[in-house]
């Protein structure tokens, strides 16, 4: 098989990269090792930035988000049993919508069909070679044969664990890590939300998120220690520790029921540096992972994609290699602010072991900061919204 850009991952990163080249007439074929439904299963991110909106609807993916999507002004910080409202769109004039990465995929994965392209699903051993020439390929297995693609570029789109970037000899990567000394453990359910915007808490007892999929799902999440297991978390116990954790008003107003999915996330800041590597680009989780409280995860993702199908247009049509020399640099100059912001976000709003002195005051005295100045308001409300691209 012979294409200009082999995709290696089908998830939101791959796709949306395979249908914004298409809209630019370059042909791609995607390479995943799970199934379709596997792809749809997996629980993530449901917060988008106006640009990645923007995205879906260049590709023409973005109207079932639109018409179901929760559009949302602004989010609440809840400390010391009071909450407090940062207005973002009065701050930045934009807005996100809460629509899940599931109900992404799933619109991307469809507009790939309507296009006739190939996916191959179900592709195991998948293994990208001579990326340092200019005749890269990649290797798969599918049912018990082993195919090749010759293709022009790679782009590795397959997440934290994939091949793509272990591919890389260590010599020409450097890694930057933070781990955090903490988890989130996170509920799905078939509840109306508890706030008509997402609430942040501060609390003695640890972090607690109050989010949701749509007026009918809610997600919630409260931070745990590492080394627990879902086992010792039964729904009761879940719903009466989220209620400690929670100001009266959000007690309430909260609406149990039976989880639908539960899972503990570890919580880690990861980025790889550079991002391009002869003919193969790293995209989204491939290079970068974020922990979840900026809500940056997927919306980085996006960011990457368009910076690498912007830059592979215009080596196609402009026969100019600019954009792809520049590729890493542009991606990480975004990738390292999210980093930043999702790292401060989650120092604010977490017990680590120092909280309980020093600490837990600059928290305070940072919160306490940040909903009574403008100019602290308006910096939180940039970053969360999404800088420009």
């Amino acid at each position: 098989m012979r294409t200009k850009v082999a995709i290696i991952g089908a998830g939101p990163a791959g796709l949306l990269l395979g249908q914004l080249l298409h809209a630019y007439g370059i042909d791609n074929v995607i390479l995943e090792r799970q199934t379709p439904d596997y792809v749809l299963g997996r629980i993530r991110a449901g917060l988008l930035e106006e640009g990645t909106v923007a995205l879906l609807d260049e590709v023409g993916a973005g109207a079932r988000a639109h018409r179901e999507g929760l559009v949302h002004d602004g989010i609440e910080l809840a400390f010391g049993g009071a909450r407090h409202r940062i207005d973002m769109k009065a701050a930045t004039g934009k807005t996100m919508m809460i629509y899940g990465q599931t109900e992404v995929t799933l619109d991307l994965m469809n507009a790939r069909k309507a296009t006739g392209l190939t996916t191959v699903y179900e592709a195991t051993e998948v293994k990208p070679h001579d990326f340092d020439t200019d005749q890269p390929r990649v290797s798969y297995v599918k049912d018990g044969t082993t195919h090749e693609i010759a293709c022009d570029f790679i782009a590795g789109c397959d997440g934290f664990h994939g091949v793509s970037r272990a591919s890389v000899k260590p010599q020409a990567i450097e890694t930057f890590e933070r781990v955090y000394p903490f988890g989130w453990l996170g509920i799905l359910s078939e509840t109306p939300p508890v706030s008509h915007e997402l609430i942040y808490t501060n609390h003695a007892r640890g972090f607690a998120l109050c989010t949701m999929r749509s007026m009918h799902r809610s997600r919630y999440y409260v931070q745990c220690p590492l080394d627990d297991h879902i086992d010792q978390w039964p729904d009761d116990r879940f719903w009466d520790e989220l209620k400690r954790r929670l100001d009266q008003k959000a007690v309430d107003n909260l609406v149990t029921g039976p989880s639908i999915e539960k899972s503990i996330a570890p919580l880690r800041s990861f980025v790889a540096e550079p991002m391009r590597f002869g003919r193969m680009f790293l995209a989204g989780d491939a290079a970068h992972i974020v922990p979840p409280t900026g809500a940056k995860g997927l919306n980085l993702a996006a960011s990457d994609v368009h910076f690498l199908a912007q830059a592979l247009r215009e080596y196609y049509d402009e026969k100019s290699s600019a954009g792809i020399d520049g590729y890493s640099a542009r991606a990480l100059a975004r990738v390292w602010k999210a980093v930043r912001f999702s790292w401060w976000m989650t120092s604010m709003m977490h017990r680590f072991p120092d909280t309980e002195g020093f600490g837990g005051r600059i928290q305070l005295a940072e919160l306490n900061y940040l909903v009574s100045s403008q100019a602290a308001t308006t910096s939180l409300s940039e970053n969360y919204v999404g800088l420009p691209y």
